[in-house]
C-alpha cells in the first residue's frame, strides 16, 4: 500500500529515530544506573565483593570475623615462615649440637675426648704404618671428624625417636583437653608418661611455665633443641591458636593425622629407594672387593700401584673418581620429605 510520498519519508525519520535511540539506550544506560545486577556484574569482572546500598557505611567501619581470622593467620603463618628461614640459615653451634644429640657435656669436655681419640688413633697408625703425612691425616680425622659423626650420628637418632613418639604424645594432649583438662597439666601428663626425649622436651616447656615463658616461647625454644619441621608444625599451631582463638583440641588432632600421614610417607618411600641404595652400596664396595680378591690371588699383582708413582697416580685419581660417583649417587637416592 502507497501512503504518498511525504509520509513516506515521516515514517522513514520516526524508525531512524527509534533505533538511534534504542542504541543509545543501551549503551549509555549501565553508566547512570545503579541496579543490583550491574553492580554483581561489575564485581564478579573485578573479583571485589559488593557491597549493599544499606550496609555501605557499616562495611567501610566494621569488618568481617573470618576476614580478621583470616588475616591473622596469614600474618602469623608469614612470622613463622621468616623464622623457619632465619633458623636454617643460621648454623648451630657446637653447644646446640650436644643439646640436639641429647648429650650432657661441656663442650671443653668434648674437645678433651675428641683430643684423647685422635691421640690414640694416631698412635695406632704411627705403630701400623709410620708416615709422617698419615699419621697427621690421622689425628685430624680423629680430632675434627670422627666425634662431629658420631655427633651428627646420636642427634639424627634422637631425633627418629622423638618422631616415632611424637604423634602419640600430640594424641594424650588431645584427650586432655578433650576431658576438661588445661594445656599446662596435659603437657604434664605427657612429662611424666612419655619416655625420652619426648617426655624431658616437654617437661623443659612446663618448667619454662613455672619461669615465667608462656607456652608458644617454650615450643619455639623446643624447635632449637629438636629441629624438625613436625616440631615448627606444633609451634605454628599454638601460635595460631594464641592470637586467633579456637579449638585447640581440634587443631592438635589434625595435627597428628598429618604427622602420621608424613612418617607413612617417608617409610614409603624409604622402603621404595632401598633397592637403589643397594645398588650403590654393590657398586661402591665392588673396586674394594676386587682389590682385597687379586691380593690374596695374587699378591704381587697390584703391587706397582702401590710402589710407583704413576700408581700412586692412578689411585688418587681413582679415589677421586670414586668420591664422586658415591656422591652423585648418594645424592640421587637421598629423598628429603
Amino acid at each position: 500500500m502507497f501512503f504518498g510520498e511525504d509520509l513516506s519519508s515521516l515514517a522513514f525519520v520516526v524508525m531512524v529515530s527509534i533505533a538511534v535511540g534504542g542504541a543509545a539506550i543501551a549503551l549509555l544506560y549501565p553508566m547512570f544506573s545503579n541496579d543490583k545486577g550491574s553492580r554483581r556484574v561489575k564485581a564478579i569482572a573485578t573479583g571485589k565483593k559488593a557491597e549493599s546500598s544499606g550496609n555501605t557505611w557499616r562495611s567501610r567501619f566494621t569488618e568481617d570475623s573470618k576476614d580478621t581470622r583470616r588475616r591473622q593467620i596469614q600474618d602469623s603463618l608469614k612470622q613463622v615462615g621468616k623464622q623457619e628461614k632465619e633458623l636454617k640459615k643460621k648454623r648451630a653451634s657446637l653447644r646446640v649440637s650436644l643439646e640436639q644429640a641429647g648429650l650432657e657435656i661441656s663442650v671443653r669436655a668434648y674437645w678433651v675426648s675428641a683430643c684423647i681419640l685422635g691421640f690414640g688413633m694416631g698412635v695406632i697408625a704411627f705403630i701400623i704404618y709410620p708416615n709422617p703425612i698419615v699419621v697427621a691425616m690421622v689425628v685430624f680425622v680423629g680430632v675434627m671428624g670422627l666425634p662431629r659423626w658420631i655427633l651428627k650420628t646420636l642427634r639424627k637418632r634422637r631425633q627418629n625417636i622423638f618422631l616415632n613418639d611424637f604423634a602419640d604424645a600430640l594424641d594424650v594432649m588431645v584427650r586432655g583437653l578433650k576431658s576438661g583438662l588445661p594445656v599446662t597439666e596435659a603437657m604434664k601428663i605427657i612429662a611424666s608418661e612419655s619416655g625420652p626425649p619426648v617426655g624431658p622436651e616437654f617437661a623443659e616447656v612446663v618448667e619454662g611455665q613455672r619461669l615465667g615463658i608462656s607456652i608458644e616461647q617454650g615450643i619455639e625454644r623446643m624447635v632449637d633443641r629438636i629441629p624438625l619441621p613436625e616440631v615448627n608444625f606444633l609451634a605454628i599451631v599454638m601460635a595460631i591458636q594464641s592470637k586467633t582463638g579456637g579449638n585447640l583440641s581440634e587443631a592438635l588432632g589434625n595435627l597428628s593425622r598429618v604427622l602420621r600421614d608424613r612418617k607413612k610417607m617417608k617409610q614409603k618411600v624409604t622402603s621404595v629407594s632401598q633397592e637403589a641404595k643397594s645398588s650403590a652400596a654393590i657398586i661402591g664396595s665392588l673396586p674394594f672387593i676386587l682389590m682385597i680378591s687379586l691380593t690374596m690371588l695374587n699378591p704381587t699383582y697390584l703391587s706397582p700401584l702401590f710402589n710407583t708413582q704413576m700408581g700412586h697416580i692412578l689411585l688418587i685419581g681413582s679415589g677421586i673418581w670414586m668420591s664422586t660417583g658415591v656422591l652423585v649417587m648418594r645424592k640421587m637416592i637421598n629423598f628429603q620429605i
